[in-house]
């Protein structure tokens, strides 16, 4: 069986880079034959092993104020290009680690599988950044959503909330060994993390970097904030007490990564 890998591209946020990289290292960790197709808005610049198709249509204004990515939605209609069956959707800004063989075969093909959300540990709650569903089963969310974007938002907030308590039959949880989250997981907590570097735990397959700090911020160390990447764990611990009257000082200081170069070893192309 074909293994369908798919990803989205909208804006000028991520582009070629890191749809190359993905490519990359999704070949590196799978057992052909398989596709990768990017549904993007501008395929200029991307690698010609993939697949580049229209960004599906979604004729709805997106909702405001949330913190979900909801433009995910297009992906839950009827048609996919022409695709069928089971995709395997990854977020752009994943670093694989591992095979990806047993995503493809984990559950029943019409399962909607997605990885485990553990922001909400005592939530029941998937993770958009890896799931894998059969193209078409997702259109009742679609439908809903469509009828009032926003009202859907609202409620839910994160698109994965939305997709995990309405996707039809339910949904199944990928193994939690497979996918880590980068900060959650691999990242020493306040204060080892100033002078311990982010660890990669034996059987990862896939690191996910919610929340905007990207596998680029990783290696170089610092944080996400426009100026902070590269800086030493004095560099950081200076400038950031030194600003110690401005809100959130205790956030400003745990969020400090050292560089993790083993990120380096698997985002490339």
């Amino acid at each position: 069986m074909e293994k369908q890998v798919i990803c989205i591209n909208w804006g000028t946020k991520y582009g070629p880079r890191f749809i190359n990289r993905l490519y990359a290292m999704v070949a590196r960790n799978i057992t052909p034959p398989f596709t990768m197709t990017c549904f993007t808005d501008n395929p200029e610049g991307v690698r010609r092993e993939v697949r580049c198709l229209p960004l599906p249509p979604l004729d709805v204004a997106m909702p405001v104020n949330t913190r979900g990515i909801w433009p995910k939605a297009r992906l839950w209609g009827p048609v996919l290009g022409d695709l069928t069956g089971p995709v395997l959707f990854m977020d752009l800004d994943v670093v694989v680690t591992g095979s990806l063989d047993d995503f493809f075969t984990f559950g029943a093909p019409d399962d909607i599988v997605l990885s485990r959300n553990v922001t909400n540990p005592f939530e029941r709650l998937g993770q958009t950044s890896v799931f894998r569903f059969p193209v078409g089963k997702l259109v009742p969310l679609q439908e809903k959503f469509k009828a009032d974007p926003q009202a859907v938002a609202d409620e839910y907030r994160f698109e994965q909330r939305y997709v995990t308590r309405n996707a039809p039959g339910g949904v199944k949880l990928f193994p939690a060994a497979w996918v880590r989250h980068f900060r959650r997981h691999c990242t020493p907590v306040f204060p080892l993390n100033y002078w311990k570097a982010p660890k990669l735990e034996a059987g990862t397959r896939i690191v996910i970097f919610p929340g905007g700090f990207h596998p680029e911020h990783a290696i170089s160390g610092g944080w996400k904030d426009e100026g902070t990447q590269g800086r030493t764990p004095a560099q950081h611990l200076k400038t950031e007490l030194g600003k110690w009257r401005e809100a959130r000082l205790f956030n400003r200081l745990k969020h400090y990564v050292a560089p993790a170069p083993w990120v380096a070893d698997h985002w490339r192309e």
